[in-house]
C-alpha cells in the first residue's frame, strides 16, 4: 500500500492503492458519503455507500446534531472517539469548528472518565501499547513503516492520571486526548502523531480485578526494572525518529521530574505536567497583574500541592521574578509550598530534590500563630504569610475552604486564586464559591472548565488556566524548526507570549486569557515565540529567523477532503 499527496492546478490530491471496504476502513483516508461519483467508480465504492454525495460541512452538521442529542458527556466522549477511529478528517473538522464546546469532551474533564472506563469503551486500537513482557520487541514494533511520518509522541505509564491516580492501561486516554489537541489547536497532521502507553502494570485493584481490563494484569513494576524499560523505550524512539518531539504525561511524582532531568538533553522532550502547567500558570499570573496592579516582584505565592507540577510552577514564576529584577534569594523566600505534611520547611524528612529550592527557613515560622503547633497548614500560611496568590495542584477537592479563601480576601483587594486540579471533581474550589467568599473580588483561573459566573450583572466566562494554551504551540514551534531540545527558556517565552495575548492587558475588566475558541491562533503565537527562543539558544541548526514563521505555517494542517488518485501496485 502506498499513500502520498501532491498538488495539481492548486487542488490537493491523495494517491492510494486502497479500495472498497479497505479504503472506507482507513480513518485517515475515509471520506464517507463525500466520495465523489468518479471516486466511487475508481475505488469500487458503489453499493458500499448511500447514493447521495455529501460534503464535509454537511457531515459535520449531521454529527454535531447527533452529539448534542446524547444525554451524558461520557456518551459524547465515546461518540467522538468512534468518529475519530472512523473518519479523522471529519473528527478534526468538527473539533476545530466547535473547540469551546468539544474541548471539555475530548480533553478535561471528560477524558478522566474516559480513562476510568477505557476497558469498557475499547473498540479499536489507536497508538501503541508497549508492555513490560514485550520489552525486547519495542524497537521492532516502532520500526513498522506505518510510523514513518511520526513527528510527535505523547507517552504515559498511567500512574497519575489527572487527579484520579493509577488507571493502568486506561491511562492511554490521556495521550490520545493530548494529541487530538496537538492537531485541533496546534495544527499537526494527525498522521504525524503517535500516542503510546507504557504498560508496566498497575496497583489499582479495581483494574486488576476487572474481568474486562485490557492491560497487563500485574502489579506495577518499579525500581531498576522500570528504569531499564524506560531506557529501552527512549533509545528506541531516538533511533527511530532523531527529530521527534516526545512529551511525558501523567507520570507519578517520583518519576516525572526524574525522567525529565535524565532525558531532556538526549532528545527533544518535555513533561507537560511539570513544564506546561508551569508555563500556563506563569502566563496567567503575568496577565493577572494587569487586573490587580501588584507587580510581579511584590507577589507572594502559596502553592497547595508540592509535587512535580507545583514545584514546576514555582520554579518558572521564580525565574520570572528574577528576570523582573528581584534577587534570586529574595524570590525564593516568596514561595510557600504546602503538601500533605504541611508547609515545606528545612529539616523535614522525605524531601525530594526538586522540592529543595522551596524549603522555608524554620525561623520564619517560629513566631507564627498556628492552629496545630506540630504542623503548618495552608490556613496558617494564608493568615501569617499573607500571600497575594493561591495556586492549587493538589487534586484535593475543596482544599480551598471558605475560611482559607476569606482569609485571602482579608489582606488582598484582588486575591489571585487558581484552583488548577482536574477533572472538575478534584478542583480545590469552584468559581462560584470563590466569587461569593471574596465578595466578587477574586481573580480566578481554573484548570478545568466551569460554567460562567455573573459579574456586574452580566455573564463572565471563567478563565480555564489549562495546558492547552501552551503545549500545542510549544510542540508546533519545536517541530517546525527541528529543535534539538526544549529549554526552560522556551517555556518562559511561551508564558510571556500567552500573557501578551491577554484581553486584560488592554482592559482590566476583561478575561486573563483569550477565549478557548481562539486556541489555534494562540498556538501559532506561542509557536513563533518558542521557535525564536530556540533559535536564540542555538537549538535549531543553521536556519535564519526569516524562515521560522513560514516553517511553522507550513506544518499547520487544515482538516479538509482532498481528491483521490488510485495507484496500481502492479505497475509500481
Amino acid at each position: 500500500m502506498s499513500n502520498s499527496s501532491d498538488t495539481e492546478a492548486n487542488a490537493i490530491f491523495t494517491s492510494t492503492s486502497r479500495s472498497g471496504y479497505e479504503l472506507l476502513a482507513d480513518p485517515m483516508l475515509n471520506k464517507g458519503t463525500a466520495f465523489t461519483e468518479s471516486e466511487r467508480d475508481t475505488f469500487d465504492l458503489h453499493g458500499l455507500l448511500p447514493p447521495n454525495i455529501g460534503t464535509l460541512e454537511e457531515q459535520a452538521s449531521r454529527r454535531i446534531q447527533v452529539l448534542r442529542g446524547l444525554e451524558t458527556d461520557i456518551e459524547r466522549y465515546a461518540f467522538l472517539r468512534d468518529l475519530q477511529d472512523t473518519n479523522e478528517t471529519l473528527f478534526f473538522a468538527l473539533l476545530v469548528q466547535n473547540l469551546e464546546e468539544l474541548l471539555p469532551i475530548v480533553y478535561t474533564p471528560t477524558v478522566g472518565a474516559g480513562c476510568q472506563q477505557f476497558s469498557r469503551l475499547f473498540r479499536k486500537p489507536r497508538g501503541l501499547f508497549l508492555s513490560m513482557p514485550h520489552k525486547n520487541r519495542v524497537e521492532a514494533i516502532l520500526a513498522h513503516p506505518r510510523f514513518d511520518q511520526v513527528q510527535a509522541i505523547v507517552v504515559t505509564d498511567g500512574e497519575r492520571i489527572l487527579g484520579l491516580g493509577d488507571q493502568g492501561a486506561g491511562g492511554m486516554g490521556i495521550p490520545i486526548g493530548k494529541l487530538a489537541l496537538y492537531t485541533s489547536c496546534g495544527g499537526l497532521h494527525p498522521a504525524t502523531t503517535l500516542p503510546i502507553m507504557l504498560d508496566v502494570g498497575t496497583d489499582n485493584q479495581d483494574c486488576l480485578n476487572d474481568p474486562l481490563y485490557v492491560g497487563w494484569r500485574h502489579e506495577r513494576v518499579r525500581g531498576d526494572e522500570y528504569d531499564e524499560f524506560i531506557e529501552v523505550f527512549v533509545n528506541a524512539v531516538a533511533k527511530r525518529w532523531p527529530h521527534v518531539l516526545l512529551q511525558w504525561e501523567d507520570f507519578a511524582k517520583g518519576n516525572a521530574t526524574r525522567m525529565l532531568e535524565r532525558y531532556r538533553n538526549r532528545l527533544c522532550t518535555f513533561n507537560d505536567d511539570v513544564q506546561g502547567t508551569a508555563s500556563v500558570a506563569t502566563g496567567t499570573l503575568l496577565s493577572a497583574i494587569n487586573v490587580t496592579g501588584v507587580p510581579l516582584t511584590e507577589q507572594r505565592i502559596a502553592v497547595m500541592g508540592a509535587g512535580s507540577a507545583g514545584c514546576g510552577i514555582a520554579s518558572l514564576i521564580r525565574k520570572a521574578m528574577t528576570e523582573a529584577g528581584l534577587p534570586d534569594e529574595e524570590a525564593a523566600r516568596r514561595f510557600f509550598m504546602v503538601d500533605r505534611d504541611g508547609l515545606l520547611v528545612d529539616g523535614m524528612e522525605g524531601i525530594a530534590t526538586f522540592q529543595q529550592p522551596f524549603l522555608q527557613d524554620r525561623s520564619i515560622v517560629a513566631n507564627w500563630t498556628l492552629d496545630h503547633p506540630d504542623r503548618v497548614a495552608l490556613l496558617d500560611v494564608v493568615r501569617n504569610a499573607k500571600p497575594t496568590v493561591l495556586i492549587g495542584v493538589s487534586g484535593q477537592a475543596g482544599a480551598f475552604s471558605e475560611t482559607i479563601v476569606r482569609a485571602m480576601a482579608e489582606h488582598n483587594e484582588r486575591p489571585v486564586i487558581f484552583p488548577l486540579s482536574n477533572p472538575t471533581s478534584r478542583a480545590e474550589a469552584t468559581p462560584t464559591d470563590l466569587q461569593k467568599w471574596t465578595d466578587d473580588r477574586a481573580v480566578i483561573g481554573t484548570g478545568t472548565p466551569f460554567a460562567p459566573i455573573e459579574r456586574n450583572g452580566a455573564k463572565f466566562k471563567v478563565d480555564q488556566t489549562n495546558n492547552s494554551y501552551i503545549f500545542p504551540g510549544v510542540g508546533l514551534g519545536a517541530i517546525a524548526v527541528k529543535a534539538s531540545r526544549i529549554s526552560d527558556e522556551m517555556f518562559m517565552a511561551a508564558a510571556k507570549a500567552l500573557a501578551a495575548a491577554s484581553p486584560a492587558r488592554n482592559d482590566p475588566k476583561r478575561n486573563l486569557l483569550p477565549p478557548v475558541s481562539s486556541l489555534r491562533e494562540v498556538s501559532l503565537t506561542v509557536a513563533l515565540a518558542v521557535a525564536l527562543q530556540a533559535h536564540k539558544e542555538g537549538l535549531t541548526g543553521g536556519m535564519s529567523t526569516d524562515e521560522i514563521e513560514s516553517r511553522i505555517r507550513g506544518e499547520i494542517w487544515i482538516p479538509r477532503y482532498s481528491s483521490y488518485k488510485r495507484i496500481d501496485l502492479r505497475s509500481v
